[in-house]
């Protein structure tokens, strides 16, 4: 029971308040507006990463990145193989309790195709200070075509709670002229 009940029962068939019907057209075409801004930004901004994922058995991602490391390997860091794939290829990241495995060295100005799954539980990649974030699951292989512009040391970390050791779970990405 309302306080001040409407005079008329039927209180929808009330005209509206010129007030009222001016709020909600500019509600609705702000609303408008920032669905429209957003299709227009993820193409203009360049906020977005356009990427694509594909079902993997974690096996059989592993069998690329370990393919990848025999090929490619020109060093090792605190245990980790550091790979240098050439330009255009297929780069590949494992996600794992809790490291991200191999080291990448790429080059500047050079577009790369990064695939990236976890062989346990989801992580988050943020490629650091960048800002790219990227969920990354078990099973799944997320590809991202990155060209990096800028040369130097990047910081991977997980973004995503992976358990106990999460705050350990650090990588590299090295990028040079």
């Amino acid at each position: 029971m309302a306080i001040t009940p409407p005079s008329e029962r039927i209180w929808w068939r009330q005209p509206i308040a010129k007030i009222e019907l001016i709020w909600i057209v500019v509600a609705f075409l702000w609303g408008l507006t920032m669905f429209f801004m957003m299709i227009y930004w993820h193409g203009a901004g360049e906020q977005n990463l356009s990427n694509e994922a594909y079902k993997i058995k974690p096996q059989r991602f592993a069998e690329h990145a370990q393919k990848m490391i025999d090929e490619y390997q020109v060093g090792e860091e605190a245990g980790f193989p550091v790979v240098h794939p050439p330009p255009g290829s297929d780069v590949y990241l494992i996600a794992r309790l809790w490291q991200w495995w191999p080291i990448l060295e790429l080059e500047k100005d050079q577009s790369y195709r990064l695939h990236m799954s976890s062989m346990d539980w989801q992580h988050g990649f943020s490629l650091q200070p960048i800002n790219i974030n990227v969920q990354v699951h078990p099973g799944y292989d997320m590809v991202v075509t990155v060209k990096p512009d800028k040369a130097g040391e990047f910081g991977v970390v997980c973004n995503e709670f992976c358990g106990i050791g999460h705050h350990t779970m650090v990588g590299k990405i090295y990028v040079v002229e």
